[in-house]
């Protein structure tokens, strides 16, 4: 049974409700925060993650420090840093300050999963019958708020007869794809399977992949993307076997204040996820360059290089 937007991230009377991504899949659990700090720290320990998700939260977080009768600026700042990369987050929080009520932020929140629906449907249009794709992370419905970005792209191409089979990378070293994209598809019923990082290659020299899906935390208004650490590497293998690789993400990440990906800020998170034990560097996204990605779908349908001139204008609207 596919996740209702309410069952990931909602504001009631006093407190934001998040489903505590952290605990998944062996606990379903909710955590409830009760200032914007508190959604802040959900964000940044990953409570809530994924770019559209965490932008929803954030405004639902200054809502309710509005409804309060909080330190707005605070409350905007605290929120705005809690994780730099993803531009939905500022975004989100722009977007909530000429109004910043629960029935803006609820509006917000239900306007990012329409467009989920849209991308969705043009991305699905471009994958053949029996297509075997390669996922990366989780961009479903957990880390939109509601249906998803890429793995939204899945789901509405299963419904079309056109998915035979997802391979879904593990996502290394908090497992976004092991435990979230697969926990996912086995709710919709999409057939897949988990494989390490480390045998995406493998299985595209079997012949065993037709295309590669990913979201997006950052699009650069050249075409140069953040997402997830490790999709660099896969867009570079898919280009050496001339897989198409799509990136599938709404309007509200794209960001055309920043020219190239060298301008986006990429968080590195502690060490000690990767290692208990020894010095360890770990960042959590890496930029894929425009000329390795065959497609960048957002609600408005499927944009293709040159990028600067194909997502020149984009704006975020329900």
């Amino acid at each position: 049974m596919a996740l209702e937007p309410e069952q990931i991230v909602r504001l009631e009377e006093d407190r934001v409700v998040l489903l505590d991504q952290r605990r998944l899949p062996e606990v379903v659990v909710e955590l409830e925060c009760r200032s914007a700090a508190e959604v802040a720290a959900a964000i940044r320990d990953m409570a809530i993650r994924g770019a559209p998700a965490i932008g929803v939260a954030a405004a639902y977080g200054y809502a309710l420090a509005a409804r309060r009768g909080g330190d707005l600026e605070e409350a905007y700042r605290v929120l705005a840093e809690s994780r730099p990369t993803a531009v939905n987050l500022t975004w989100a929080l722009r977007e909530m300050l000429d109004d910043p009520t629960p029935e803006r932020a609820r509006e917000l929140h239900r306007e990012e999963v329409e467009r989920c629906r849209r991308m969705a449907s043009h991305a699905a249009e471009l994958l053949a019958p029996r297509t075997r794709a390669l996922t990366h992370c989780n961009a479903g419905a957990l880390a939109t708020g509601g249906y998803g970005s890429a793995v939204g792209a899945l789901r509405t191409a299963w419904e079309r007869d056109l998915v035979e089979h997802v391979l879904v990378d593990e996502t290394r070293p908090l497992l976004q794809g092991s435990r979230l994209t697969a926990w996912e598809l086995e709710q919709i019923g999409v057939p897949h399977a988990v494989i390490a990082d480390s045998a995406a290659a493998s299985f595209m020299a079997a012949g065993e992949v037709d295309c590669v899906i990913t979201g997006a935390d950052r699009i650069a208004a050249n075409g140069d993307t953040a997402n997830k650490i490790g999709t660099y590497g896969l867009a570079v293998l898919a280009a050496h076997h001339r897989i198409p690789f799509c990136v599938v993400a709404p309007t509200s990440t794209v960001d055309l204040s920043t020219p190239t990906g060298s301008g986006i800020p990429i968080e590195e998170r502690a060490a000690a996820e990767v290692s208990a034990r020894s010095p360890a560097r770990n960042p959590a996204f890496d930029v894929t360059p425009a000329a390795l990605i065959g497609a960048i779908v957002t609600e408005d349908g499927v944009h293709r290089a040159p990028y600067t001139e194909s997502l020149a204008g984009v704006v975020a609207r329900a």
